[in-house]
């Protein structure tokens, strides 16, 4: 078998002609493999991580679950246009901040990533935290940057390069609704939100699955995962806030054939058991045992093995 049949064949709860084996080598390893700056990967998309990690894949012949890491966009007419802006540089960082322009004034995004030298970014972070001003003094264009296709025709090539090596999956939502500090606050101070945030997530997944169904190549499975679910959220928030959009997603795509993935390092049992036996998700990891996540290989196929296919369970920190 090619390493995309025994996916296919693990994922339809067959038995392939070996066990598939698919390490999370993440974005790390690609990226180093690269042997650039890692700012050239996520900022200059020189060459974008995507591609590193389908390169990655090759190199060490694994059965590739690609998952999410093509940033599949289309165009929204209600969203500004952004501009990304260099606001500080420095001989291991780079901090950028996205701005768009407002007559006769400039409106800045409330948070700056950074883009390490060694290191993959850090998303959404305060300005606070790096010793910045909410708006920029100075700040400079981000010039030389590679703009890729993250539309249909990107998928598609993305497939191409895939090719036999395995699976290209696309995200169409997050199982960690609240994954940073800023986020419990607001979770706590407005509580009368929590129902409508749920909803929105409902009716945006719906319309993000519609335009996926509606392109001429379909991504090979569909991720609704997130890292660290069960960290900063407890069972019951997760239950409040992501879950229904994380179900939905799972419905739709059941009905129309196509896999479905979480990724949720971190404390993860219980994750397992509420995807297993209330959706029909097709694939969970990666079931990391302590003392980074709480799995039991051998219990969880006991419990569910029958009912989801079960990725990962090797030690992280050993």
């Amino acid at each position: 078998m090619t390493s995309r049949e025994r996916l296919l064949k693990t994922f339809a709860g067959e038995i392939p002609d070996c066990v598939a084996v698919a390490p999370d080598f993440s974005n790390m390893i690609p990226a180093r493999m690269t042997g650039k700056p890692f700012w050239d990967l996520y900022l200059y998309n020189d060459q974008p991580i995507w591609e590193a990690y389908i390169d990655c894949a090759k190199h060490f012949d694994i059965d590739a679950l690609m998952d999410g890491y093509f940033p599949l966009r289309f165009p929204d007419p209600d969203e500004p246009e952004w501009e990304t802006f260099i606001v500080q540089r420095r001989a291991d960082r780079i901090i950028t901040q996205k701005s768009y322009a407002d007559s006769p004034k400039r409106v800045w995004s409330k948070t700056v990533d950074v883009y390490y030298i060694a290191d993959p970014p850090t998303w959404e972070m305060s300005p606070a935290k790096v010793d910045l001003p909410n708006e920029p003094e100075t700040f400079e264009p981000v010039e030389g940057a590679k703009q890729p296709d993250l539309g249909p025709a990107g998928l598609k090539r993305m497939k191409e390069l895939m090719g036999d090596q395995g699976l290209v999956g696309v995200t169409l939502t997050h199982s960690n609704v609240l994954w940073k500090e800023e986020h419990l606050y607001e979770y706590f101070d407005n509580p009368d939100t929590h129902d409508k945030l749920a909803a929105d997530r409902v009716d945006a997944v719906e319309k993000r699955f519609a335009q996926i169904m509606a392109m001429d190549v379909l991504p090979d499975f569909l991720c609704v995962g997130g890292s660290g679910t069960l960290i900063l959220q407890t069972v019951d928030v997760f239950r409040q806030l992501a879950f229904p959009a994380v179900k939905r997603v799972v419905e739709l795509a059941t009905e129309a054939g196509i896999p479905t993935h979480v990724h949720s390092c971190g404390p993860e049992a219980e994750l397992v058991k509420i995807m297993a036996t209330e959706t029909g998700l097709t694939v969970i990891d990666p079931l990391e045992v302590p003392p980074m996540g709480d799995c039991d290989l051998a219990e969880l196929k006991r419990l569910y093995g029958d009912r989801i296919v079960l990725k990962g369970n090797l030690h992280t920190t050993d």
